[in-house]
């Protein structure tokens, strides 16, 4: 509990030196940390270490969020056209 106490108090610091409430630092710091953990999962991506399956569960999105990120930050990955489908 002594940590837990250390990152309210120091989330009650930082709330006094900024304008923001806690829950928008709290916010901020998902973000932090799940932008981190996306990056970190790309490198193991552009390797070919790890599926995006795998990546996905891991950061429980879909993949359809997961491509859409990777068009966002322009990392080449195969594109399926499933539109074009004859049966």
């Amino acid at each position: 509990m002594s940590t837990l106490s250390n990152i309210k108090s120091e989330i009650e610091s930082y709330k006094t030196e900024s304008n923001l409430t806690e829950l928008q630092i709290v916010e901020k710091l998902k973000d932090y940390y799940f932008n981190k953990q996306v990056n970190d999962n790309l490198k193991l991506y552009k390797k070919g270490k790890k599926k995006v399956s795998d990546i996905t569960k891991d950061l429980k999105i879909s993949p359809r969020n997961f491509y859409a990120i990777l068009e966002k930050k322009k990392i080449e990955h195969k594109k399926y056209n499933t539109s074009n489908k004859e049966a």
